[in-house]
């Protein structure tokens, strides 16, 4: 019975054990578990699902779906890039223009300004207005002067009639003392040999030949009359070249006085915004002075390419025009010109590389970009644009 009661107890390796809870250093202690085997090699038998790849192979429609796609992807981009290379593109770009600075010619008194800031004005729009008084005054000086000068040219046309009177009265007396002349000598002549033969008295002789010496003395008188009467004509006419020269110089100050006089009012030459405007009523300005800027409408892009960029790039090639101000829009223009060298050169401090260590730099450009159209938008200098050039 004790042997049988034996057999049969249960054994007690088959009663359930209640595991304890572990410290935290027997915990650490010990040492880790085996990986969990993979569970296909699960004592039932059963085999693990396939991997991703084991599964697209038994779904052929996605295997040739994902094949197209990748082709589709290779061949837009091989599109894209045989596109792109016929295109140059830049973002160093910006809107130019050639602003006109307004400032006087004359010194003054602005007495007007019928402008405002960013005001849009027409060709011949005014602009400022200076006191005119003064220049008034200067345009009356002038003219009276000019009359005074044309007087002095009537008084010496005058003059030169009346010279040429006693030139012509000088020639009739020196004709008239020559005919006197002529008879003393006649007289002389027959009183010598009326002496020599014994007809005639030695007084009568020397009577002839004193005569003959007062008609000689005479008509030298004359003929130094008639030249110095011919010379004062000389003198004359050079007084007459003279005063129509202060007749030119009077007549250069009065045109002078009326261009200084159309100077006080300081119209705009050509169509624009007024910009930068610093002019007052009351202000004092002197010739030269900024008083405001004038921004023409007609503007154009100055794009700084790479000298890479520059390759195939020509006049008149189109370009496309995309405007910071306005991201839905695309302006279209055309290359207009390419600078004979880089902006670097021009600069106010241009490089100088004969000297110390050289690093190559990429230069850039300017390209003159020019629209094709006058844009219906406001374009002001200095606005980004980003041009993109058709270069095949």
């Amino acid at each position: 019975m004790a042997l049988l009661e034996k057999d049969q107890r249960p054994e007690a390796s088959s009663a359930p054990k209640v595991e304890r809870p572990q410290t935290p250093v027997e915990a650490e202690g010990r040492p880790q578990a085996r990986e969990r085997e993979p569970a296909g090699d699960k004592a039932d038998g059963q085999k693990a699902p396939p991997g991703r790849p084991a599964r697209l192979l038994r779904k052929p429609v996605a295997m040739v779906a994902l094949a197209i796609a990748a082709l589709a992807l290779i061949a837009a981009g091989i599109v894209w890039w045989l596109h792109a290379r016929h295109y140059v593109s830049t973002s160093d770009a910006f809107i130019d223009a050639r602003p006109v600075q307004i400032s006087p010619q004359v010194s003054g008194v602005i007495v007007g300004v019928p402008v405002t800031d960013n005001q849009l004005v027409a060709p011949g729009a005014a602009l400022v207005r200076i006191e005119q008084r003064d220049y008034r005054a200067a345009v009356a000086q002038a003219q009276a002067q000019l009359e005074q000068a044309q007087a002095s040219v009537a008084d010496v046309d005058a003059q030169i009639e009346a010279q040429a009177a006693t030139i012509a009265q000088a020639k009739t007396q020196v004709t008239q003392n020559q005919a006197a002349l002529e008879f003393s000598q006649q007289q002389d002549t027959r009183a010598q040999r009326l002496l020599k033969n014994g007809a005639g008295t030695e007084q009568q002789a020397q009577q002839a030949a004193s005569d003959l010496t007062q008609k000689q003395a005479a008509f030298a008188a004359a003929q130094a009359a008639e030249t110095a009467a011919e010379k004062q004509l000389g003198v004359l006419r050079a007084q007459h070249r003279s005063a129509f020269a202060q007749v030119d110089a009077a007549r250069a100050q009065l045109t002078q006085a009326e261009i200084n006089l159309k100077r006080t009012d300081i119209d705009a030459p050509q169509e624009g915004h007024v910009t930068n405007l610093t002019a007052a009523k009351g202000a004092y300005v002197q010739p030269g002075q900024a008083m405001m800027v004038l921004v023409p409408r007609k503007v154009w892009v100055t794009a700084n390419f790479k000298e890479t960029a520059l390759t195939d790039m020509r006049p008149g090639q189109p370009v496309d025009i995309e405007v910071d101000a306005y991201p839905d829009r695309i302006f279209h223009g055309h290359v207009a010109s390419i600078q004979a060298g880089s902006g670097a050169v021009f600069s106010l401090l241009p490089p100088e590389n004969a000297t110390g260590n050289y690093v190559k730099v990429v230069q850039r450009i300017p390209v003159k970009i020019a629209f094709d159209r006058p844009p219906d938008v406001y374009l002001g200098p200095g606005m980004s644009v980003v041009p993109t050039v058709k270069v095949r």
